[in-house]
């Protein structure tokens, strides 16, 4: 009788020793990705408005540290990265939500925020953490697919929506070997979902349920799994991955 020896190997951590910056990361898919780096390995660095909800964040994931500020106050966002110790390795942006308002209603600065405020979000987050990144860490920033399609009830959101993909494709060659690339969501189950459709909310997960080709609504995990995924593989730069169930495709 021959004796068999079975050896278990166990994987290594694939962020283990690098630093993951997530701007908006106190609920929803801001957190559930830091949450995942952590299983990964990384160190986690949380930045949101709320100090209150950020603190409760922190002690989640036991983030290295925390920063309670507006990100879209661009002196504010100045100072975060330039407090932050280098290098880190990945930053997160989930930015703000979707406005949705008819174009007629809306003043001229209301179009200039709508249109500009990912892209300058981005873009200072981009031009302040670059300096303190390693080769082939990745800026990730979020978007929709539903903004693709066109319609009164959208207004401007389609427009703001168009403008992130090539953005994100130029930032990329600009700012090589770090690299960037971008999210397009449809409805994910979170906080900021809630806030949006009110008591429409229940109504709104049974309908996808059974609209949506995978029979089931996004979750906060289905993203964060997809920009963790994004830190990892070094191969990928400039794109846009869909993530939304099918929900573009049958709506």
């Amino acid at each position: 009788m021959t004796a068999t020896s079975t050896t278990s190997t166990q994987r290594e951590p694939a962020l283990l020793g690098q630093t993951v910056v997530v701007i908006g990361g106190s609920a929803g898919i801001g957190l559930e990705t830091a949450r995942r780096a952590r299983a990964e390995g990384a160190d986690v660095v949380l930045a949101a408005r709320d100090p209150e909800r950020l603190e409760q964040a922190a002690r989640d994931v036991e983030a290295r540290s925390t920063a309670a500020f507006d990100a879209t106050d661009a002196a504010a966002l100045k100072r975060f990265f330039g407090d932050l110790p280098a290098p880190i390795d990945h930053v997160m942006v989930t930015g703000p939500g979707p406005r949705y308002v008819p174009l007629l209603e809306m003043s001229a600065d209301d179009v200039r925020q709508a249109l500009g405020d990912h892209v300058v979000l981005g873009l200072e987050v981009a031009r302040n953490a670059a300096g303190k990144m390693r080769p082939g860490g990745t800026l990730i920033f979020m978007g929709g697919t539903g903004g693709r399609r066109i319609s009164r009830e959208l207004g401007i959101v389609s427009a703001a929506t168009a403008a992130l993909p090539p953005f994100t494709a130029a930032l990329a060659l600009e700012l090589a070997p770090v690299r960037v690339n971008l999210i397009a969501a449809g409805f994910v189950d979170t906080p900021l979902s809630a806030s949006l459709l009110g008591d429409r909310l229940d109504a709104r997960r049974e309908e996808l349920r059974s609209k949506l080709p995978i029979r089931r609504v996004v979750g906060p995990a289905d993203v964060a799994a997809l920009a963790v995924h994004l830190m990892i593989n070094t191969a990928v730069t400039g794109a846009t991955y869909d993530i939304d169930g099918g929900q573009q495709f049958v709506q």
